[in-house]
C-alpha cells in the first residue's frame, strides 16, 4: 500500500517521468499555520545539482491543492502537489528489454504484467521521496517541540565526505553511505508496543525510502558483542536520563525520554555509470550494458531531510495517538 499511519496518514502518488506526484494528509489538524514557503528549506535541502548528485533539476514548488484556508490549516485533507517538468523518458526506453541490475525495473514489470510505468523507475522512484519530504514538513509543525537532525555520516566507507564524493566521480561508479538520525527532546512513551513500537514504526517507514538496506538504533549490531553489565544504561534521576545511551533512546519499544538515536545505511545508486554485464530480453543472453541518463552518484547525500521527514512522520502520528488517549 502506499498509505501509512494511524491518525495522521500519508498518502503518496505519482511517478517519476508523469504528470507529478504529491502526498494526501488525512487526520492533519486544523489551525496549523501553513503556506508554499514553509516547505522550501527541507525540499530545497533534498534537490539534486551538487556535487555527486543527479543533474536533473526540478523546481520542486509545492501545490496546496486543498486542506488550507486563509494560511492554517482546515482539518480536510491536504493534497500537496509536485509538477514533473524536466523529463527526459526516452533514456529509459531500453529497460523494457534490459532490467537494470539491482534496480525495481524487472519486479515491477514481473508483478504488473508490463503496464508499469518504467520511465525513470515509475512509482519506484527515488523521486516519490520528495511527497515524504513534504509530509514531513507538516509532521514537524504537530511535533514543534522535538528537535530532529539527520546528517550524512560516512559515504564510500569513509567519514571524509567530499573526498569519497570526489573519488566516485573520478571511478565513475556509485557509492552508498550512512545517515543518522537524532531526536531530543521526546517524552517518556511514545510507542505502542507490540507491533507499533517505536522501532518498528521507524523502521517500517524507513524502509519505504528507495536505497535503505539497514537500520540500527543506538549501540545497534554492536549490542550483539558486549556484556549486559556495561550495555546497560544506568538511570540518573527520577526523570529517566541515563548515563549512556546505548538502547537510542528506547526501551521496550516506547521512548524513554533520552535522545533517539539511530542510523541507516544507503546502498550505492543502482544506476551506476560503470558498465555492467547482465541478461537481455532481446538477445536472451548475458550483455554488456550501461545505463545511460541522469542519475545519482551517491543518493545518500539526499537522504538526511527525507529521513527526518520519515522520522516526524512517525513522531506527529504518536503524539495523536498519545493525545486522543489521554484527552
Amino acid at each position: 500500500m502506499n498509505s501509512f499511519g494511524r491518525l495522521f496518514r500519508v498518502h503518496i502518488f505519482g511517478e517519476s517521468h508523469g504528470h507529478g506526484l504529491g502526498v494526501l494528509l488525512d487526520g492533519c489538524p486544523a489551525g496549523i499555520p501553513l503556506t508554499e514557503s514553509d516547505f522550501l528549506a527541507d525540499l530545497a535541502r533534498r534537490q539534486a545539482g551538487a556535487k555527486g548528485t543527479t543533474p536533473r533539476v526540478e523546481k520542486d514548488l509545492p501545490m496546496l491543492k486543498s486542506g488550507v484556508f486563509n494560511g492554517y490549516t482546515s482539518g480536510a485533507p491536504l493534497a500537496i502537489f509536485f509538477e514533473n517538468q524536466n523529463k527526459k523518458s526516452a533514456d529509459y526506453e531500453a529497460f523494457k528489454k534490459t532490467p537494470r541490475p539491482g534496480h525495481a525495473d524487472f519486479v515491477a514489470a514481473k508483478k504488473f504484467n508490463d503496464y508499469n510505468d518504467y520511465r525513470g523507475g515509475g512509482h519506484f522512484s527515488g523521486r516519490l521521496t520528495l511527497a515524504i519530504t513534504a509530509a514531513g514538513v507538516v509532521a514537524k509543525k504537530i511535533c514543534a517541540s522535538f528537535q530532529i537532525q539527520a546528517k550524512l555520516i560516512q559515504a564510500g566507507g569513509s567519514s571524509d565526505i567530499e573526498a569519497a564524493i570526489d573519488r566516485a566521480i573520478t571511478e565513475q561508479d556509485s557509492i552508498g553511505g550512512i545517515v543518522e538520525c537524532r531526536v531530543q527532546n521526546l517524552p517518556v512513551g511514545l510507542g505502542e508496543p507490540f507491533f507499533d513500537s517505536l522501532e518498528s514504526l521507524l523502521a517500517h517507514i524507513v524502509f519505504a525510502i528507495p536505497a535503505v538496506k539497514g537500520i540500527e538504533f543506538g549501540s545497534g549490531f554492536e549490542a550483539a558483542s558486549a556484556r549486559g553489565s556495561t550495555h546497560n544504561d544506568a538511570l540518573q534521576n527520577a526523570d529517566g536520563l541515563t548515563l549512556t545511551n546505548n538502547a537510542g533512546g528506547i526501551n521496550g519499544g516506547l521512548s524513554n525520554g533520552n535522545e533517539l538515536v539511530f542510523r541507516v545505511a544507503i546502498k550505492p545508486t543502482s544506476s551506476t555509470p560503470k558498465p555492467q554485464k547482465t541478461f537481455s530480453y532481446s538477445s536472451q543472453s548475458i550483455d554488456d550494458f550501461l545505463v545511460q541518463g541522469r542519475h545519482d552518484l551517491c543518493i545518500a547525500l539526499r537522504v538526511p531531510p527525507v529521513l527526518e521527514a520519515a522520522t516526524a512522520i512517525v513522531l506527529a502520528d504518536l503524539l495523536l495517538i498519545t493525545k486522543s488517549i489521554t484527552s
